[in-house]
Formats: C-alpha cells, structure tokens, sequence
C-alpha cells in the first residue's frame, strides 16, 4: 500500500476540500491493512478502510477532525474482528498535495522529525530500500505511489467490457478506453476511466504514451490489423491482440506485407491472456488482467511481458 497522489490530486479537482483517512496500526484482526485509506468530500466518498461500523463513524468524522483516532473494533463498534486499529485522518487541498508530491515518502508525526524517521526516509529515498506504511516512534510513514502506468483498452464490445469492470478498481493502472462512437459505450462507466469516442481510432494512437500498454478487443479484425500497424510505428510498452492461433498466423504474415520485421511483430502478444480460463467474456478479462498484472514496469516507465506468447516468425 501506498500513498496515492493521483487519485486525491482526482478528487480535488472535483469536490475541492477532501479528507484522507488511513489505517496507521493494527493490532490483532482487522478488515484491512495499514496503509488501507479512504478519501472523504461533502456528500460523498471513495476507497474503503474495510467497511462495516469503522468505516462508518470514520466517514462521517472525517471532515470535523483530524490527527490519530484509536479503535476497538469489538467493544467500541460491535464489529466481530475483535482487534484494534489506529486511524489518521488528514484534510488536503491543492497546495498540501503539491508538496507532498515533491518527496518520495510522506512522514508526518509531532514536533521534530525523529532521527529514526529521517534514516528510513533517507534509505527509501536515496537507496529504493522498500518502505511499507507504519508508524515509527509516532510518526506516520508512507511511500508515494510510483505514477500511474497507462493501459489503453481498443474495444467497447462484451470483452472490453468485462475488463474494464476487472481493471477499474486497481489505482495503479490509468485506464484509457477507446471506441467508434459513444454508443458503443455502456450508460455507466467508472470514474477512474477515460473513455475516448473516436470516430477513426487510428488518429488516436498518436495520443497514447510510449510506454503504455495496449489490450485491442475491437469488434471488426481490419481496425485490429490497422492497430497493430499503427502502433507498431507509434512505439508502445506492451501489446495484446484478442484472437486465436490462425488470427495470430495471418496477421504475421500481413504485418510483415505491411513493412514491418519479425523482431517488430514478435512485440505484439497474441493471442492476449490466458486461453485455458475459457472464451466468456468475463473469463477472457481476468485471463488479460493477470498477464497485465505480471508486467514489470522499468525504470522508463515500460510495461515488458516476463513472459510472452507473441507473434512467431
């Protein structure tokens, strides 16, 4: 868990003022983890601390109050967990946000930093020594969420669907989604996704970040084709195409009419996922979100398969 800028820089935008409440410590059994937070605004929330009758009084606490706030989750709240939690509730606007967001880690706690908590700060710093959020002689200690890695969805259909309802709900994946026509869309679409109608999709790819991965679940294999080929020439950290083993032999040959080098077309995954998981839609969309989830992202910000099932030559 980690400090996330993005998604409290989000709700600024929107709503103005907005409390952050975080579990800080735990003790013995609790619905969530250190590190679990939730973001607070008048008339609304998001995020969860684990619900139930903590997650509750916290909410509705959290624009009056700040600092730490201790918790028996089994005589003070009835919760069956029966362990004790210690909350931190914040308020922010724009400007305490920026300058959080200029350190790797956030340390905040009474009078003077401890020693202590400057080592740790400086370790995470300046060696990437792994930091999880705890509190460390009374004051709070949390990384920063590295940025959001961009994922790009071609594809409104059933199986674009399926994955962004899977995707959604992961903080650490900017969801870029894209379509012929807001038609093709679904009434309701999650607010972490931005969902693009574009009448010729090939104009879009220029749009897209160089290290962003690419799931295309299009309903029409000519706009897969041409995808490819676009992006291909645009440059990208990863590439799944839906398809089967024919539809991965014939665009191969096709790409390599098209210009392109079998090192150039091997980049392109496909099929996409994880076949054994079955062909429902909901199926297909956990099968390509666990290949997502494995990527490792480097230094520059590239999503690289750990491993590939990518056009052969």
């Amino acid at each position: 868990m980690a400090f996330d800028p993005a998604s409290l820089r989000d709700a600024l935008a929107e709503h103005g003022m907005v409390a952050r409440v975080v579990i800080a410590d735990v003790q013995g059994s609790s619905p969530r983890e250190v590190g679990a937070a939730m973001l607070v605004w008048a008339g609304g929330q998001s995020g969860t601390i684990g619900g139930g009758a903590l997650e509750y009084q916290a909410a509705a606490q959290a624009l009056q109050r700040e600092g730490f706030s201790r918790h028996s989750l089994g005589p003070d709240l009835g919760q069956c967990c029966g362990g004790r939690v210690t909350l931190l509730t914040e308020h922010f606007d724009a400007a305490k946000l920026g300058e959080i967001e200029r350190h790797a880690v956030y340390a905040r706690g009474p009078g003077d930093m401890p020693l202590a908590v400057r080592r740790v700060c400086a370790s995470a710093r300046n060696q990437g020594v792994p930091l999880a959020p705890g509190i460390l002689e009374g004051w709070f200690i949390e990384p920063l969420a590295a940025a959001r890695r961009p994922v790009w969805i071609w594809g409104a259909g059933h199986v674009g669907r399926a994955l962004v309802d899977v995707l959604a709900p992961l903080t650490e994946l900017d969801i870029t989604w894209i379509d012929t026509a807001p038609a093709r869309f679904p009434e309701a679409i999650p607010d972490a996704v931005n969902a693009l109608p574009a009448s010729d999709p090939l104009r879009v790819v220029a749009l897209s970040p160089g290290e962003a991965a690419h799931i295309i679940v299009t309903y029409s294999h000519a706009l897969d084709l041409n995808l490819c080929d676009a992006l291909l020439h645009h440059g990208f950290g990863f590439a799944g195409l839906i398809g089967s083993d024919t539809k991965k032999a014939r665009f191969a040959s096709r790409l390599r009419k098209m210009g392109h080098q079998d090192a150039q077309i091997a980049r392109i995954t496909c099929p996409v996922g994880e076949k054994s998981f079955g062909k429902e839609p909901q199926a297909i969309a956990i099968g390509i979100a666990a290949q997502l989830l494995t990527l490792t992202q480097t230094k520059t910000g590239a999503m690289c398969p750990t491993a590939s099932s990518a056009f052969q030559a």
